[in-house]
């Protein structure tokens, strides 16, 4: 069934979703009809959808908002399989999608770029989709965070040749359990890194390298595929594959650190950027190779890149006084913990690095896994942990202990916080002359209000 240009009826089973909202202010802006249904919607997708008029007047799920004039059902991974509009949907026989199939649907006949990997692919699409805007250069796309200079997270057109695409590994919905990224069927595709993450789904690690194999599987004949060679699993499975495509592998570019501005070697000479860390230019790198199979030059490359001053939440500047920063960052996985505890000391090495790490996800909040965190805060002069035991009954996991997380970091002077306000007391004692507070986190320590922490390192 080909989707219609225009002016379709569209329902969205868990509208709610970061995703899916996004996608549904998205194809309101495009002119089709939406409706949606979740049985419970938070900020900032309450009142995002709320200003559109799409917010459902009620929470929960009715059957009788599906009916046969619908073009289309669009069914969220928080939705069960035993829902009752799915049921009905099924029931009379509607088109029913999930998220990457819908994309894909859209996506179909334009030149599809995939951004994959365990991290960096926000970022990464981040910085692709900066240097487009700065060159005007149209595209559709789908990202994971919201970005300066775009309202949505999610923009479809009938017009635009190319959709860049944000490619989570993660499941497509309840009724279809294959990853996202495997439904979308790239041109050009990069693979920026692979470290095990979404445990509960991905029992090994393996099995988990096995779908960025099959991801690699599904480029399309004469493709492209841009990785990572300093990751050596994805330089191996990129080198194995036996599929028809161009292979460009990249890497950290030259760069230097003057007083806490990094600056990119180029062809011109040293350029300031906003951005610094290995892995930021790591990915930098990647998504210059991605900028110039889409028609972008290296020298228009450079002039856009120096304005890119990061994804939301990733490695964000929120606080700075005379002689302290503090920074908040996305950061969750023991990968992504060692890189930018480790950029952000190389930025700063002459300040005292004080890291907070929340375990908020099922992952690490999983007591098999938490000694993958072996050395992740290694890099910090002061290493703190947070977690919230409501949490983990909340996941219905495994109790954790203390202990357990000061053996899984082999830090003798880790120090470790479940309550909220004793965290919070924490940071409003310290001296913050010389230092830098970075806080990763998913979530907030338990209600710590982030516009409160330039008063803090004051």
């Amino acid at each position: 069934m080909l989707l219609k240009i225009k002016n379709m009826r569209v329902h969205f089973i868990a509208i709610g979703g970061s995703a899916m909202h996004n996608l549904a202010m998205a194809l309101h802006d495009k002119g089709d009809v939406v409706t949606g249904s979740d049985d419970a919607i938070f900020e900032p997708s309450k009142s995002r959808l709320a200003a559109k008029g799409l917010l459902p007047q009620e929470m929960g799920w009715f059957a009788n908002k599906i009916t046969t004039d619908l073009d289309a059902v669009i069914l969220g991974m928080h939705a069960k399989a035993d829902n009752p509009e799915l049921l009905k949907a099924q029931e009379l026989g509607l088109k029913i999608y999930s998220y990457p199939e819908f994309i894909y649907e859209h996506a179909k006949n334009k030149t599809r770029v995939v951004i994959g990997g365990s991290h960096g692919k926000t970022t990464i699409t981040s910085m692709i989709l900066h240097v487009m805007n700065y060159h005007n250069v149209a595209v559709d796309f789908l990202v994971g965070a919201q970005l300066e200079g775009f309202t949505n997270m999610v923009h479809l057109t009938q017009e635009n040749d190319f959709m860049v695409i944000e490619g989570d590994e993660y499941l497509s919905s309840p009724t279809d359990l294959r990853p996202k990224f495997h439904l979308y069927q790239p041109n050009i595709a990069l693979i920026s890194g692979i470290a095990w993450d979404h445990i509960n789904v991905f029992p090994t690690f393996d099995n988990y390298v096995d779908q960025f194999k099959i991801f690699i599987d599904k480029i399309t004949n004469g493709g492209i595929l841009v990785y990572n060679e300093e990751d050596a699993i994805v330089k191996q499975i990129a080198e194995e594959a036996e599929k028809p495509i161009r292979k460009m592998p990249y890497g950290i570019p030259q760069y230097s650190i003057d007083n806490g501005i990094t600056y990119l070697d180029t062809p011109d000479g040293p350029m300031p950027i906003e951005v610094f860390g290995d892995h930021n230019l790591n990915n930098l790198s990647g998504a210059k190779w991605i900028c110039q199979n889409m028609g972008i030059d290296e020298a228009e490359f450079y002039e856009a890149i120096a304005s890119f001053k990061g994804a939301s939440k990733r490695l964000e500047k929120i606080a700075e006084t005379n002689n302290a920063v503090a920074y908040k960052d996305f950061a969750h996985s023991p990968s992504k913990v060692q890189a930018t505890t480790q950029a952000v000391k190389k930025q700063y090495p002459n300040k005292k690095l004080i890291a907070c790490l929340e375990l908020h996800t099922y992952s690490s909040l999983n007591a098999e896994f938490l000694t993958q965190y072996q050395d992740a805060l290694d890099t910090a002069d002061v290493a703190v942990v947070f977690y919230s035991p409501d949490a983990v009954a909340i996941k219905k996991l495994e109790e954790i202990s203390k202990e357990q997380i000061e053996t899984a970091f082999k830090r003798d002077d880790l120090i470790v916080y479940t309550n909220p306000e004793e965290f919070k007391s924490f940071l409003v004692v310290q001296e913050f002359t010389d230092s830098v507070l970075l806080l990763m986190s998913s979530g907030n320590y338990g209600g710590l209000d982030f516009d409160e922490v330039q008063s803090i390192i004051e």
